[in-house]
């Protein structure tokens, strides 16, 4: 099995500059690398912790995407909150909106901080193509 890497338009500022992967696929395995409330287009921070969590959920959707796989693949999903007292119930329900049923598994990690100090929430994901079909 070869290693891919996958960029879209939108990161492949981070693979040039930052000099790592948004998603690395081998086989029908996908790593996403972390997403945030932070947009590449007009390089600001969504305000909120739903508006970073739709952001950061829209970044996942479309590197699976451009990897050949969908939010039903996801497996696993790992999320660093720098708050997760205040703002677990309101993450919550923005994930259920992208993943609403057949759940992956979960782990919340609380952080002091994150890439930037506006940042509430990163989120990565592991995905297999093909197992969210049926």
């Amino acid at each position: 099995m070869q290693r891919q890497t996958i960029t879209t338009p939108a990161t492949q500022g981070y693979y040039d500059h930052l000099h790592f992967a948004p998603a690395t696929r081998v086989g029908d395995t996908i790593w996403v690398s972390g997403q945030t409330g932070y947009d590449p287009a007009t390089r600001t921070v969504a305000d909120g912790i739903d508006a970073q969590a739709r952001l950061a959920f829209e970044g996942v959707k479309h590197v699976l995407e451009a990897a050949g796989a969908t939010m039903a693949d996801i497996v696993e999903i790992v999320t660093f909150h720098t708050d997760m007292h205040r703002d677990a119930a309101a993450f919550a329900t923005v994930k259920d909106e992208y993943l609403p049923d057949n759940y992956p598994a979960w782990t919340g990690v609380g952080v002091t901080a994150l890439a930037l100090p506006e940042l509430l929430v990163e989120i990565r994901v592991v995905a297999v193509v093909g197992s969210g079909a049926g």
